[in-house]
């Protein structure tokens, strides 16, 4: 049978409203009290009811999230940050994967809000109307992480993804590269396709140099689309010196589609990009990388979303965190 907050009380000799204070660590119970009813916890294995606590604290200390792909090695190092601050504040996490489905995305929103979480992380994808319909039904805090709204509502959680382009195009510039293609994101993605992108273009027209359609592929962010985004690049009577891709998944592939034709990074093509997940340093060669400090953006988005939640003073709802260039081998020198 389940034991219930009466039986513990009855074990320890004390009130059941004594017992509801030392399970939810109300500090008005003398120490012997509160080790006498931990010791009749522990003797009838007594598990406090969360959903009953709930309903009285109006509190579920519990928190959703929305990831959009679990398998991304990248979502899966910013949950990391977000649980360790989660546990460091003693909330629970329900991690949902969305599966980079739009409707699916939605319909995990309403779920977790019918839940009662306190309070709501959406992780990555874009945002779009309906999410934002479907956050405006919420009454819990909400934060964006790794993504923002394009009008900044909501609080989040980001790095500069224009300037990250722009400090990669840059950095092959620099090697002296002046073709330059580009394996992009979807442009409907306005926080890291098309923001990736416009820095890809704004570096060029910096440097001087003219833009050229014919250089630029749209990948899904996936490595099996920088392989045919870069079999594209080597059947082109012009060839670019350089490739720069959105994402480091597209990069590897771009590499692999390259060896595949017996040629070689970067002695016959420089490769850069952005995120720096862990194959970026078991790729060969080491791939050139704008790292994206993935274990900070969920440990700050999770450390915002604490504040909301006990309602503490927030100087700046919308956070930029910084990028860094990583230099290793996938990058060589050109002749000007």
């Amino acid at each position: 049978m389940t034991v219930t907050i009466y039986d513990v009380a009855r074990e320890a000799g004390v009130s059941m409203a004594t017992v509801s204070r030392v399970v939810n660590n109300n500090p008005n119970v003398k120490p012997q009290t509160r080790k006498k009813v931990f010791e009749a916890i522990e003797r009838l294995g007594y598990r406090p009811n969360a959903v009953a606590r709930g309903l009285a604290s109006k509190k579920t200390t519990t928190v959703g999230v929305v990831i959009p792909d679990i398998s991304n090695s990248i979502f899966a190092e910013i949950a990391r940050g977000i649980e360790d601050i989660a546990n460091m504040y003693h909330y629970n996490i329900i991690l949902c994967n969305a599966d980079k489905r739009k409707e699916k995305e939605i319909r995990v929103i309403n779920t977790l809000l019918e839940k009662q979480v306190d309070g709501l992380l959406f992780m990555g994808g874009t945002v779009t109307d309906e999410h934002i319909q479907a956050f405006q039904t919420s009454s819990v805090p909400i934060v964006l992480c790794a993504t923002r709204d394009e009008k900044g509502t909501y609080p989040s959680v980001d790095i500069d993804h224009e300037t990250a382009a722009f400090d990669a195009v840059n950095t092959l510039i620099r090697h002296g590269h002046r073709e330059i293609a580009m394996i992009s994101g979807t442009l409907q993605d306005p926080a890291n396709g098309y923001s990736r992108f416009h820095g890809y273009k704004k570096a060029l027209e910096a440097a001087g140099i003219e833009y050229q359609e014919d250089l630029v592929r749209i990948g899904n962010y996936r490595y099996e689309s920088g392989v045919e985004a870069m079999k594209y690049f080597l059947g082109l009577k012009h060839k670019p010196t350089a490739i720069f891709a959105a994402t480091d998944e597209m990069a590897i592939g771009a590499i692999h589609s390259i060896q595949d034709e017996g040629l070689k990074v970067p002695d016959d093509f420089s490769i850069i990009s952005v995120d720096n997940i862990r194959m970026a340093s078991m790729v060969r060669p080491l791939l050139t990388t704008v790292a994206q400090p993935m274990y900070d953006l969920g440990a700050v988005a999770m450390r915002l979303l604490t504040k909301l939640m006990k309602k503490e003073t927030v100087e700046n709802p919308r956070v930029i965190l910084p990028h860094e260039t990583i230099l290793r081998l996938s990058v060589n020198h050109v002749n000007k």
